[in-house]
């Protein structure tokens, strides 16, 4: 998995300069641009994008490391008002992730409407560390709006920069990276230098089909979906077998994700067995299933079986 070098970290003097290293997470509403973020900074697309709201599920670490230091990035789940127990498992995730990490960078838009959300959730973002404030999406706006934007958002306490972006135009990041890199604590590398990420392929593998849901479906349907790899076979000899289980809630949603004779079922398997094979560079045979399980996001069993923990708080 190749290191984007565009946003790596930077220092002047190697002999001089102290290794840094550490945890960060990304935090802030959904639909953000917090996954699109971190590919852009790992330079691999690790995190499933959309432009539908909710779609990172579960914490996605990217790996960015340079002459000077080694970020672990950490992309939460938005942070929203719950309404199942999927959602109040998602949103302990993000605090938690925040909580323990060196330093939380909050990802924001530049509107002026939203400001007074985005002071709220810089407030109270949870734990110590300092807060670096990514404002994404600056290709959408006239600079000259910023600047009031700027201004309010860094006098937020916690708040130690604040740096405009766009993820998508490449923009900012490497500033972003080298203000984050400094308020790393001075440690070894926390993982080999070529590694961008510690989730294994099982993970990615889940994630690209539930990407390629929320890209292919509209309205309910993808919040209703949840995927389950039940096997995952390296073959010496032959495509590598994954089989892949997409759980609905309703019988209505599978006739859905089916679509006429199937039709729509093979299309989003043709699309994700496409990308599962850029990921891992081989080819794939991939079975897929859809299943019904009513109200699978209010129960803590099935939740537990995703690798989502139910909020016990």
């Amino acid at each position: 998995m190749p290191q984007n070098d565009d946003a790596s970290c930077e220092g002047e003097d190697s002999g001089a300069t102290p290794f840094r290293a550490g945890h960060v997470a990304l935090v802030g509403r959904p639909n953000v641009g917090k996954s699109t973020l971190l590919n852009a900074l790992v330079g691999q697309a690790l995190a499933a994008v959309s432009h539908k709201p909710q779609t990172t599920r579960m914490t996605v670490r990217g790996i960015v490391t340079g002459p000077h230091c080694q970020l672990v990035l950490e992309d939460t789940p938005g942070l929203m008002d719950p309404r199942s127990t999927l959602d109040r498992a998602m949103l302990r995730l993000a605090r938690i992730t925040a909580a323990s990490a060196d330093v939380a960078v909050a990802v924001t838009r530049p509107w002026e409407t939203n400001l007074g959300d985005d002071v709220q959730l810089i407030r109270t973002v949870p734990g110590t560390a300092p807060v670096v404030v990514a404002i994404n999406k600056i290709d959408l706006v006239p600079k000259e709006r910023l600047l009031p934007i700027i201004a309010r958002l860094a006098g937020q306490p916690r708040v130690c920069d604040v740096v405009p972006i766009s993820a998508t135009e490449r923009d900012g990041l490497d500033v972003l990276v080298r203000v984050v890199a400094a308020r790393m604590p001075e440690s070894p590398q926390l993982f080999p230098p070529d590694q961008v990420t510690d989730q294994p392929e099982r993970f990615f593998v889940a994630e690209i089909l539930r990407e390629q849901v929320l890209l292919l479906y509209h309205q309910e349907v993808p919040y209703a979906t949840a995927v389950e790899i039940e096997e995952f076979a390296e073959r010496e000899h032959g495509k590598d077998l994954i089989r892949a289980t997409i759980w609905v809630e309703r019988e209505s949603q599978r006739m859905i994700l089916l679509g006429a004779g199937g039709s729509a079922l093979k299309r989003l398997g043709v699309r994700a067995r496409t990308q599962m094979e850029h990921l891992l560079d081989r080819p794939v045979y991939l079975e897929l299933w859809i299943k019904v399980r009513p109200k699978w996001r209010d129960r803590d069993g099935d939740l537990a079986r995703l690798g989502l923990a139910p909020d016990r708080s």
